[in-house]
């Protein structure tokens, strides 16, 4: 499968769900797909982003 198919084929399952990919998601896949960036980069991106603080996490 080339990075173009495996790219639609997420986002269409993405789309199923009743979601819309961000435009910086969306941007982020272009840039993978051109060799831009690598599919680790991206992950890093969105744990960079979605990480939950575990300052108030009960212990």
């Amino acid at each position: 499968m080339e990075k173009q198919q495996a790219w639609d084929y997420a986002l269409g399952i993405i789309k199923v769900d009743g979601l819309e990919p961000s435009r910086e998601f969306l941007a982020m896949a272009e840039k993978e797909k051109r060799g831009e960036i690598t599919l680790k980069d991206i992950k890093l991106a969105l744990d960079a982003k979605y990480r939950i603080k575990n300052d108030n996490a009960p212990r």
